[in-house]
């Protein structure tokens, strides 16, 4: 999505999904337009369901570009979930519309962008879902869209509740996993799963969709 925005092009990063058991690594990319301000930006962990949800349709209605970037599971078992998020977050940034003169990424860690962003400025910034309106309406697309997304996963793969914990360690998931085993969505490179797999040998194979 892109409208025609002028002046300086501030691309704000950020991803969902770093600690969960199972589902994606999420990433989203925002330009703003300065003409159509959004109050209340932050980082999302900070607001509740029903604010995430307002302020995502006002991001996507009034921002100057937007786009989301996603690695799988798979992707996570095989690159570790740092470089996965890298990698989300690259691919947000790479299907902007508009492209953008300096990029904010939340955090301390940055994917490899100078293929992408030659005569671009790349900055980390601890806590930038805070400090810039950008990074934290990425920060609400990204969590977003991902809770959405468990929600659909939740109704493939009945009993762990994924729409109610995302695929977070909570106690309920951790009995729900020792219970029925992991889902082809899990994150078999994770301790409590992995752990789950060297002590029951059959369950390293994931089963089937439904």
């Amino acid at each position: 999505m892109a409208a025609a925005i002028h002046g300086p092009l501030l691309a704000g990063v950020d991803e969902a999904g770093r600690g969960p058991l199972a589902g994606p690594v999420a990433a989203a990319a925002v330009i703003l337009d300065p003409r159509r301000p959004i109050a209340g930006l932050r980082d999302s962990k900070q607001l509740t369901a029903q604010q995430r949800s307002r302020l995502a349709l006002l991001i996507r209605e009034r921002a100057g570009a937007f786009a989301l970037g996603v690695a799988t599971v798979e992707e996570i078992d095989c690159l570790n979930i740092l470089q996965a998020t890298l990698l989300a977050m690259r691919r947000a940034l790479q299907a902007l519309a508009v492209r953008p003169s300096r990029i904010i990424i939340d955090g301390n860690k940055a994917p490899h962008l100078d293929d992408l962003f030659e005569d671009c400025r790349v900055e980390t910034l601890v806590r930038a879902d805070v400090l810039v309106p950008a990074v934290g309406a990425a920060s609400i697309l990204a969590k977003t869209w991902r809770d959405a997304h468990m929600a659909e996963l939740d109704a493939l793969y009945p009993g762990f509740e994924l729409a109610r914990h995302q695929g977070y360690p909570t106690a309920a998931h951790l009995a729900a996993l020792a219970r029925l085993g992991p889902s082809p969505v899990h994150r078999r490179s994770f301790a409590p799963v992995r752990s789950l797999l060297s002590h029951d040998p059959e369950l390293r194979t994931p089963p089937a969709a439904h």
